[in-house]
């Protein structure tokens, strides 16, 4: 059984795998500026949602008290419900940056016993007995 479209949906296949190993390749991590700016907006995304929960519930409140008021035989709420969180304006305050100290940008706790740009690297016992040598 031949099918005519059978090299057709080969191809396509080959070319979407060919295509995919870019998905994976690793991207440079963001700048300060792009990741400030991701996690507002994620936070934005996060009270968008809190907003349309409580819209929601004030609906389904609403629902609720008109189907109880125009059914006779309605039951009442068997036990009262959570009462709507309103979640308020949006407000975004970023996380505080590290000053400099904290985030290890200083040199390193060690005393450098040689300039940086010597290929021989002195040890402490080399440095003293070079000293004690001197008058």
């Amino acid at each position: 059984m031949n099918h005519p479209h059978g090299f057709r949906i080969f191809l396509m296949a080959v070319c979407a795998a060919s295509v995919s190993g870019a998905a994976w390749a690793k991207l440079p991590p963001p700048s300060p500026e792009a990741a400030a700016k991701a996690a507002e907006a994620a936070a934005k995304t996060a009270w968008s949602g809190k907003v349309d929960n409580y819209k929601l519930c004030l609906a389904q409140d609403r629902v609720a008290a008109h189907y109880r008021k125009t059914t006779p035989a309605a039951k009442p709420a068997a036990a009262p419900s959570a009462a709507c969180a309103d979640p308020g304006p949006f407000a975004y305050t970023p996380p505080a940056a590290k000053p400099l100290e904290s985030a290890g940008a200083h040199s390193p706790p060690g005393t450098a016993s040689s300039p940086p740009n010597t290929q021989t690297v002195q040890t402490p016992a080399a440095n003293t007995a070079a000293s004690a040598a001197k008058p």
